[in-house]
This record gives structure tokens, C-alpha cells and sequence, in this order.
């Protein structure tokens, strides 16, 4: 029986994560994603990936702990049959104005985005330089390139994604190991959602585009990063934000 090939998502349970989770489902890979604390959400992921075919492991826990994401990667390893890819999709926000922010509110955001991703890449590149071949992406933000007012802690961090990715590419660059980061804009989730109409369409008009996108653009990003078809390509930010940031 062939192989299947298999993802790590991490924050796999709603919006850009069930996504990604479900993009990958219907590219033919098994998944493993982990999630904070929604059982229900998490349950409704699993079953949407199962839909398209695939084999799923859900894990429960918070990436901000070093001992929980050798756990995670532990047992995903154990039931995936290969694993191809990993994505660093979890992150937070606790938006503040600077001279406001408690320490709290930075160390929080730091945690989980940097370094639940510094984890999770610690634990997988040293199973994909045995393997010498393996796709890391890292889910920044245009904040990480442009900032945003009320969000110096999660422009640091997504600024941080950023630097690790083209740092770690430069590391696994000889194993042919790659390692790229997507860079969404205003993306229509759960979050934007609950925004008032008029601040919805605020937004859009300074969109390009004139509309937000939707976790599906990012997540067909995500599934072309990881395969063949990228194999020259690492090391590099792509941004997924309707001309957002031109």
C-alpha cells in the first residue's frame, strides 16, 4: 500500500487553520492539528477533513509550551504514515495601544506566535533533515511587514515569523528542505465578522480588490507552497491581501 503523505497545522480548528487543514485534506494528504480549547469546533474539522478522504489526528493543547509541542509532534508522527509538511498557522492577538499595554498582553501574543513556532520547527526540520526533504510555512501577516496601530506585540511577532523563516531556509537549504511564510491581509473569519458593516466596508474600499479575502485564498497558497510545484522556492514571503499592501 503506497505512502499517504501527511500535514502538521497547528491551530487547525477554525478559520484559516480548518481551512488549510481542509486544503490539504482534498490534496490527498492525512492531517494533524492541534487545537487550544474548542472541542466541538476541533470535532467539526475533523470530520470536514475526514469528508474529503483523509485520516485526522487532533491533539489539545497550548504551542506555547516547549514539552506540549514534542508531545504534539511526537504523536502526530506516530500516526501519520509520512510527514511532508508543517504549518505554523496558530497565532493570537491583544491589540492595545503601546503606552497601554500590559506585559501580559506582549507575552501572551510572543508566546504562541513565535515561540510555539520555534518549537514546533525545532521538533519537525530534525525529522525532515533525516528524511532530506520536507515544506515549513509560517502564517505571518502584512502587519509583520507594514505594522499597524494598536499592534506593536503582534507586528514583533509576525515581523519574528518572518525572520525565522528566511533564517531557517537558509539552514535546511542544503537538504532541500523549504521554508516560506504566507502573509494574509483582511481575511473574512469568525473574527471580522462580529466588526460593524461600516468598518467591514471601510476596510474593502482600502482593499485593491475591494473585498476581503477568505481563508480559502490563503489556504490554496499554503497547498501550493507545500508541493512539487514550489520546489524551487524557499526562503520567501508570499502575501495573500487583494493588493492590500502595494
Amino acid at each position: 500500500m503506497q505512502e499517504r503523505k501527511g500535514v502538521i497545522v497547528t491551530g487547525g480548528s477554525r478559520g484559516i487553520g480548518r481551512a488549510i487543514c481542509i486544503q490539504m485534506a482534498r490534496a490527498g494528504y492525512d492531517v494533524a492539528f492541534n487545537y487550544q480549547s474548542n472541542e466541538e469546533v476541533a470535532e467539526d474539522t475533523q470530520r470536514l477533513c475526514e469528508k474529503e478522504g483523509a485520516r485526522v489526528f487532533r491533539w489539545k493543547c497550548d504551542i506555547g509550551d516547549s514539552a506540549n509541542c514534542a508531545e504534539f509532534v511526537e504523536k502526530a508522527y506516530e500516526f501519520l504514515d509520512s510527514v511532508d509538511v508543517l504549518v505554523n498557522n496558530a497565532g493570537i492577538t491583544k491589540d492595545n495601544l503601546l503606552p497601554r499595554m500590559k506585559d501580559e498582553e506582549l507575552e501572551q501574543v510572543l508566546s504562541v506566535n513565535v515561540k510555539g513556532s520555534f518549537y514546533m520547527m525545532r521538533e519537525v526540520s530534525k525529522r525532515m533533515l533525516r528524511k532530506r526533504s520536507g515544506s515549513i510555512i509560517n502564517m505571518s501577516s502584512v502587519v509583520g511587514i507594514g505594522g499597524n496601530a494598536g499592534q506593536v506585540n503582534y507586528a514583533a511577532s509576525k515581523a519574528a515569523g518572518i525572520g525565522m523563516t528566511k533564517s531557517l531556509a537558509k539552514e535546511l537549504g542544503s537538504r532541500k528542505i523549504r521554508v516560506n511564510a504566507v502573509a494574509p491581509g483582511m481575511i473574512a473569519t469568525d473574527m471580522t465578522e462580529k466588526l460593524p458593516e461600516a468598518a467591514r466596508e471601510k476596510i474593502a474600499q482600502a482593499i485593491p480588490f475591494g473585498e476581503m479575502g477568505t481563508p480559502g485564498d490563503v489556504a490554496e497558497v499554503v497547498e501550493f507552497l507545500a508541493s512539487d510545484k514550489a520546489r524551487y522556492i524557499t526562503g520567501q514571503v508570499i502575501r495573500v491581501d487583494g493588493g492590500m499592501s502595494i
